[in-house]
């Protein structure tokens, strides 16, 4: 028999757990420890996902008279099937490392909406390319995965589409592009032109 599975090792490690550790016991310690990590989790989770609503990322008057007027008027706003995608769906990763990694990108934003960087039209405009250009490097460097979370090639008919949009996504299969580099404009002012 191992010295592990003796059978006064359980009693010892239960001994262990129960002694006293200043006020209370290990056991208890580790309790609370668990139960405390479980509120601070599903508080985290919360968190994050109310900063995913729509109302949320258009609380701020930044994006309330800009963006959110321009995506109101395309259709991922409005269309036939009344499917709509919000901000979240395609500035957020649904992947939990990568929703992680990109709010904590967002607080750079907040940052700077704290700092007055961009709190009048005028300073957004100014910003515009800049802050678009960030996104569309973004999309570029994950293959656009918040495009194709809802959009795949594999999925598309030739009968939906223009001749000339079934030729071009029948030939990013062969070159690599990926959605943003043919649809940089498609929820918001188009600024392509200024893309170097």
């Amino acid at each position: 028999m191992s010295k592990t599975n003796k059978p006064g090792t359980l009693r010892r490690w239960w001994s262990v757990l129960r002694r006293p550790s200043a006020k209370y016991s290990i056991l208890t310690l580790l309790v609370i420890g668990l139960f405390g990590g479980i509120i601070f989790w599903g508080g985290f989770n919360t968190a994050m996902e109310a900063s995913n609503s729509l109302s949320f990322c258009i609380s701020c008057h930044e994006m309330r008279d800009t963006v959110y007027q321009e995506y109101k008027e395309t259709v991922h706003y409005q269309n036939r099937t009344g499917v709509r995608a919000t901000c979240a769906d395609c500035h957020v990763p649904r992947p939990w490392g990568y929703k992680l990694m990109r709010k904590i990108q967002a607080s750079n934003e907040l940052f700077h909406k704290v700092m007055g960087t961009v709190d009048t039209p005028e300073k957004f405009e100014a910003k515009r390319v800049e802050l678009a250009k960030r996104v569309w490097a973004s999309m570029r460097a994950s293959n656009s995965r918040e495009c194709r979370n809802c959009h795949g090639i594999e999925g598309m008919t030739e009968a939906a589409q223009t001749e000339m949009a079934w030729q071009a996504h029948e030939e990013i299969k062969e070159t690599g592009e990926t959605c943003i580099d043919c649809h940089q404009g498609i929820a918001h002012k188009d600024v392509s032109e200024f893309d170097e």
